[in-house]
C-alpha cells in the first residue's frame, strides 16, 4: 500500500477548504469516490479531482504535494494517521484536531492549531497570528496536543490556551499567551510586547528575557525549579530543541501575574 497523495495541479485563485480530505473521512472510500469530493472554493464547489492528481491507496497516510497557501482546514477535526504537507499550507490547519499527525514542510496562515484537542503538529516554517488560539468569540482555545514551530510565530499565540504546549524554536510576537487559562508555551527566540497580558494560569518559559514586561507581574526572584527538567525531558519524543534543555536549564527569574486578573500564571526566563 502506499500513502495517498493529492498533487496540487492548478495555482488557485480562491481560498479552498480541504477539510474533507483526512485520514477519517476517507477510510475505505477508493479513487473515483475521492475523486467525486466536493471542495468549497470561493462562492462555488469543484471536484477533488479538478484540483488535485490524486495517486495511492492508503489513507492512514495523506501526502498534499506543491501545497499552497490557499489550501485551507487541512486536517479539520482528524482523530487518527498522518498528513504531510509539503510546502506552505492556509489558514486554519489543524483546527479542532483530536488526534494524529500534521507535518508541514513551509509557512502556515493564521489560527493554526486553532481549538486543537489532541495530537501533534510540526510546522517547518513560519505560523500566523493566534496559533492554538480559539474562535473569536470562543473561550476555549488548544486543549491539549503538541504544536511545535521551527520558524517565528504571530500575534496572540496561545490565546485562550487550556492545556497542552507550543513550541517556537524562533520569535514570537505581541501579547503571547493572553488570556491563557493553563498549558505551557515556549520560545527560543524573541518575543514581542505584552507577554502574558490577562493571562490566568500556565506558563510562558523563554529562553531570551523580554523587551519589558507588563507592570501586572511581579518579579519574584531567582529559583531552581525541580519541574522544569521533567517538562523538557517529555519533549525528547518530538522535532523540538526543547527536549536537549533539560540538562542546561537550571534557574529562571520567575514573574507572576497577571495580577490584574487571577495572578496564577508564571513567565519563567532562562538565566
Amino acid at each position: 500500500m502506499t500513502e495517498l497523495t493529492f498533487s496540487l495541479k492548478i495555482t488557485p485563485q480562491q481560498r479552498v477548504d480541504v477539510s474533507p480530505l483526512t485520514p477519517d473521512n476517507l477510510a475505505g472510500k477508493n479513487l473515483d469516490e475521492i475523486a467525486a469530493i466536493e471542495l468549497q472554493t470561493g462562492n462555488r464547489k469543484v471536484r477533488t479531482d479538478d484540483i488535485f492528481t490524486i495517486e495511492g491507496d492508503d489513507a492512514s497516510g495523506i501526502v498534499i504535494k506543491n501545497a499552497s497557501a490557499k489550501l485551507d482546514y487541512i486536517g479539520k477535526g482528524n482523530s487518527s494517521g498522518i498528513i504531510t504537507v509539503e510546502g506552505d499550507a492556509g489558514a486554519y490547519l489543524g483546527f479542532q484536531l483530536k488526534g494524529g499527525v500534521i507535518n508541514v514542510s513551509g509557512n502556515v496562515g493564521a489560527y493554526a492549531a486553532c481549538e486543537l484537542r489532541n495530537g501533534e503538529i510540526n510546522i517547518g516554517g513560519n505560523a500566523g497570528d493566534f496559533l492554538g488560539a480559539a474562535l473569536p468569540g470562543n473561550k476555549k482555545g488548544m486543549q491539549g496536543g503538541v504544536v511545535i514551530v521551527k520558524g517565528d510565530a504571530g500575534d496572540r499565540v496561545g490565546d485562550h490556551l487550556r492545556r497542552g504546549a507550543i513550541l517556537i524554536e524562533g520569535s514570537a510576537g505581541a501579547y503571547l499567551g493572553s488570556r491563557m487559562t493553563a498549558g505551557t508555551i515556549g520560545v527560543l527566540g524573541d518575543v514581542g510586547a505584552y507577554p502574558g497580558y490577562a493571562m490566568k494560569r500556565g506558563t510562558l518559559l523563554l529562553i531570551k528575557a523580554p523587551i519589558s514586561l507588563p507592570a501586572t507581574f511581579n518579579d519574584c526572584g531567582t529559583h531552581t525549579l525541580g519541574f522544569l527538567p521533567l517538562l523538557l525531558k517529555g519533549f525528547l519524543g518530538y522535532q523540538t530543541q526543547f527536549g536537549a534543555l533539560a540538562g542546561a536549564v537550571k534557574r529562571v527569574r520567575r514573574y507572576a501575574g497577571d495580577m490584574s486578573g487571577a495572578g496564577k500564571g508564571e513567565i519563567l526566563v532562562v538565566i
